[in-house]
């Protein structure tokens, strides 16, 4: 089976599941179509650039109105046109793919009436803010609507995504919820050190870092060796940074900015506490089933989070972690505290099942095998 994979940009290092995808599904034999490629993109002909195709006079002549021929027909005016419509017709003939596979709503979006008129069967994964946000808008409903007769299947990384799809009326009958999924054979406890609570992620509104900043204060006022490390960056960095000094809590919470992915593993492997407080942002954002919290159980932590999204599907209350209502300050502090407070032995037993959890249902190898599997078998 040789596999398209459609992405907006290719290769991120935070996009560790669309770059397993292409390294690996169906042994490697893929080819790539994307917004654009990064300086880390192979220099081969198996990826195709949309942006880098040149627009001659007449494309740009007609540019509006293809657009939006797009936006009435398809519900976008992402789906590509002119030369950019024959280049993609072009490679898919040069590289004979079997089927189609894009990682995103939007991808999915513009690729499927091409892999329908060429008689190439297609997926669409969705893995967050394509099916959150965005679906407040009408205009993406009616697109995806409009999409989900061109595919032979669709892939969530949580229920609660092909739920919220469901809620605007974008359903389709073979709908499969499969995690992206973390090296569970990279991702494994180390030493843990006494007290030591994690964050990872953007400090944007979505992960609350503020309120996990205050909660961790109040909660660790009785034990005076915990300390907490919040690893990322963005638009709320500096303001953490400022929360950080006006509580008084230069010794006790580090915030060393975003690391390169095996600094972080490491980090995971001596927490015993993963803290995360995930909420819905203003424009609706939210997350699907967050890759750290599925590496953090890898490595043994025990989860403090929140009832968001595809979280309570990973997280065991009481047994691999504990969770909280969003944005509930006091609840959140008091898990924070209650997590700080456990017993060595009840520590050990929730690591180890959190350990256990991670192992038996979101080992990325067994992962991919079922995804591979699921798409051979819609396609018989």
């Amino acid at each position: 089976m040789r596999p398209c994979i459609v992405v907006e940009t290719c290769i991120t290092p935070g996009q560790t599941f669309v770059n397993r995808h292409i390294q690996h599904l169906f042994g490697g034999a893929v080819c790539v179509i994307a917004d654009q490629l990064t300086p880390d993109a192979p220099k081969d002909g198996r990826y195709l650039a949309l942006d880098d195709i040149s627009r001659p006079m007449l494309d740009r002549l007609i540019a509006p109105t293809a657009r939006l021929r797009g936006h009435l027909v398809h519900g976008s005016n992402r789906v590509p046109w002119g030369a950019a419509r024959r280049a993609v017709g072009d490679f898919l003939d040069q590289h004979r793919p079997d089927v189609i596979l894009a990682e995103f709503g939007p991808q999915g979006v513009a690729l499927a009436p091409i892999a329908n008129a060429l008689g190439i069967p297609m997926f669409c994964y969705f893995r967050g803010a394509d099916a959150s946000s965005r679906l407040r808008h009408t205009h993406v409903q009616r697109a995806y609507r409009r999409m989900m007769p061109r595919l032979a299947g669709v892939f969530a990384v949580s229920q609660s995504l092909l739920d919220n799809l469901a809620a605007v009326g974008v359903v389709h009958p073979n709908a499969h919820v499969i995690p992206s999924g973390v090296d569970v054979r990279r991702f494994v406890p180390g030493e843990k050190r006494p007290g030591s609570v994690l964050g990872i992620g953007r400090f944007v509104e979505k992960k609350h870092p503020l309120l996990t900043i205050r909660a961790f204060a109040e909660a660790s006022k009785n034990h005076p060796h915990a300390h907490l490390t919040l690893i990322g960056d963005g638009e709320l960095y500096e303001p953490a940074r400022a929360l950080v000094a006006e509580l008084g809590l230069g010794d006790k919470v580090s915030l060393p900015g975003a690391l390169p992915h095996d600094a972080v593993r490491a980090h995971l492997e001596r927490a015993q506490i993963y803290a995360q407080h995930s909420v819905t942002a203003r424009n609706g954002n939210t997350e699907g089933l967050p890759t750290s919290i599925q590496e953090a159980m890898a490595a043994g932590c025990i989860i403090v989070s929140t009832r968001h999204a595809g979280i309570p599907e990973a997280v065991s209350e009481g047994e691999t972690g504990f969770l909280v209502p969003e944005h509930d300050a006091p609840g959140y502090t008091a898990a924070l505290a209650q997590a700080l407070a456990l017993a060595p032995e009840q520590r050990a037993a929730m690591a180890q099942a959190a350990r256990d959890t991670a192992v038996a249902r979101y080992d990325n190898a067994a992962l991919l095998i079922r995804l591979e599997d699921t798409i051979c078998a819609s396609l018989r």
